[in-house]
């Protein structure tokens, strides 16, 4: 371990002084004693994993034993949730005996899952099976797990907070360059594991467990607490600079993991079905991520530009209630639909030259609720109104078509996996295309525009045309992703069109973060993956929804996948401040 010295030269590898705040004021009186805190919350969480949680039976046990997903099966006795607090406590214990980098963030990151397990999962089984503190009907035990457990995630952050929070260490590990291409490899296959996991994290839809929704917030309690955790250690940085240094061997890995998905736990029919979704709505959002995230236009109507694909796709695609009698080729298809959203998107960004800001998403707005209204009147007889345009031709190769069940290599693989591949290989195109464009002249164009759009126009930057540009650009990607959408639903009708559509992709690209490729994925994963895993509270799944990203904007509003102007202007740590006096605060790293 290597520190860094102050100017008067003396060696200290001590923690930041914690600054000001209701967390910190909490956890001064634990200053003295924050290993101790640190020990006990530790101690407190283990022993509210083995405490009974639910005062009910279900699926011949006591819920959550014999109800929650099982990971693994290992000699302590516990599965799920409880598994994930058990190391959560374990890993609290070792960290608070033992100093390491990072110690008092990756704590923090640890707490903050054991108090997310605890509420989202424990709270939520023990209210619902009669009461806290209810007594079961077998053995009079008492339900006291959450609550113990609860307690010690918070004295692990209390503790950790006491202590001082250090500076994120500095990964800054030289290795051989096929010993840092392996790295990435084991780090994409475990990526590849988490995405399985969190598909199939309480089952589907609730069918096979009433409680599905909960144990699925708590999988992502316990999720979001690992990631604070390694984010907080350096290594997620230590990656993502390894990924940098081979950008395209780690292209290449990520797209042979993402197409290795039908082989994991989350390969059947009802997945991929969804992961497609999912692939033509993340297409969609990267388009929607040039004119909002690079050039800073907000759009409220986007959605109609994949709804004028998807419409093109369907005429031209010899459906039977088709304007047009041709049956064109799949992949000509998707070329005129693209071409055909883009000319709208020229169209559409024309008059928008002279307006910005809030004029210009009411701009926006309005031409998306009259596509919405001429495709359900059916005005030149293009949408088949109330009707729809059904009978879409499925796409076939070779005499397959992709909707049906395929056998490679002696393992049967779902229906739909062929869409699901193709998706994946669209995607990255259109990934492809966005990275060039953002690096492109046009792109420092439009980041510029976003800025400040007088300076740009004062630094000879011609911004109508550059503007155009934007929205032509955008509306492109989205007619290229509706022409899939077409012909892997079947059924094209303006119901899949509306204002609240063109929100959640806008709510997709500030959520993951604007101006990133990664960002929009993740976001457009999460809009509609969550809905899906949710359906239990079908009274409240959108207010929960609502809240969550309440809270993600609160604490987080660069977006989950920051591009790095956004997290240099929106991200703030006190942590990483200089202490008061002027003096540089110590670095602690680990060794090249």
């Amino acid at each position: 371990m290597t520190t860094t010295t102050s100017p008067a030269g003396a060696k200290s590898n001590s923690p930041i002084p914690a600054p000001s705040g209701r967390l910190h004021r909490m956890a001064a009186p634990l200053a003295p004693h924050a290993t101790a805190a640190r020990v006990a919350g530790g101690v407190l969480t283990i022993i509210g994993t083995y405490l009974p949680w639910a005062t009910f039976v279900l699926n011949e046990g006591r819920y959550p034993e014999q109800a929650t997903l099982q990971f693994f099966t290992v000699p302590f006795g516990v599965t799920g949730f409880r598994l994930h607090l058990l190391i959560f406590g374990i890993a609290a214990i070792v960290l608070a005996l033992v100093r390491v980098p990072g110690r008092g963030r990756i704590l923090r990151g640890v707490g903050w899952g054991v108090v997310a397990v605890s509420i989202l999962n424990g709270l939520y089984i023990t209210v619902e099976g009669g009461g806290l503190g209810a007594i079961t009907a077998a053995g009079g035990a008492v339900a006291f797990g959450a609550i113990v457990a609860l307690l010690g995630g918070v004295l692990i952050v209390l503790g950790a907070t006491a202590g001082g929070i250090e500076r994120r260490p500095e990964w800054r590990w030289r290795l051989n360059p096929w010993a840092e291409r392996g790295a990435l490899v084991v780090a994409y296959l475990l990526l590849l594991f988490l995405v399985a996991a969190v598909l199939t994290a309480g089952g589907t839809g609730g069918a096979a467990n009433p409680y599905s929704g909960a144990v699925f917030l708590s999988f992502l309690g316990a999720l979001g607490g690992l990631l604070a955790a390694l984010s907080a250690s350096g290594l997620l940085n230590w990656v993502a600079a390894l990924a940098e240094r081979h950008r395209v061997f780690s292209v290449v890995v990520l797209l042979v993991v993402a197409l290795a998905l039908p082989l994991t736990a989350a390969g059947n029919e009802y997945w991929m079905t969804v992961a497609a979704n999912i692939g033509v709505y993340a297409a969609t959002a990267i388009g929607l991520n040039i004119v909002v995230g690079l050039a800073g236009l907000l759009d409220l109507g986007y959605v109609a530009f994949l709804g004028i694909g998807a419409f093109t796709a369907a005429n031209l695609s010899g459906a039977a209630a088709a304007k047009f009698d041709v049956h064109l080729p799949f992949a000509l298809v998707m070329v005129i639909s693209a071409i055909v959203a883009g000319l709208f998107g020229a169209v559409v960004g024309s008059p928008t030259l002279r307006v910005r800001g809030d004029y210009l998403a009411i701009v926006t707005l309005a031409f998306g609720e009259i596509f919405v209204r001429t495709a359900q009147n059916n005005i030149f007889g293009l949408t088949g109104g109330s009707n729809a345009i059904p009978g879409i031709p499925q796409v076939e190769l070779f005499g397959t078509r992709f909707s049906d069940r395929i056998v490679v290599g002696g393992i049967q693989l779902p229906a739909g996996v062929l869409y699901y591949v193709l998706i994946v290989l669209l995607v990255a195109l259109v990934m492809l295309v966005f990275s060039h464009l953002k690096e492109s002249r046009l792109g420092r164009a439009w980041i510029a525009i976003r800025e400040d759009e007088d300076a740009a126009r004062a630094m000879g930057i011609r911004t109508g045309p550059i503007k155009i540009m934007a929205f032509l650009c955008g509306a492109t990607l989205a007619g290229f992703a509706g022409a899939f959408f077409a012909h892997k639903t079947g059924t094209v009708s303006y119901e899949s069109f509306r204002f609240l559509e063109s929100v959640t992709l806008l709510a997709a690209v500030i959520l993951g973060g604007m101006g990133t490729v990664p960002g929009a994925v993740l976001g457009a994963s999460l809009l509609f993956v969550l809905p899906e895993k949710l359906r239990e509270f079908a009274d409240y799944r959108l207010l929960l929804f609502g809240l969550a990203l309440v809270f993600i904007m609160r604490f987080r509003p660069q977006g989950l996948v920051p591009d790095r102007h956004r997290r240099a202007e929106l991200a703030h740590d006190p942590a990483d401040e200089p202490p008061p006096g002027g003096t540089p605060a110590t670095r602690t790293e680990v060794p090249a």
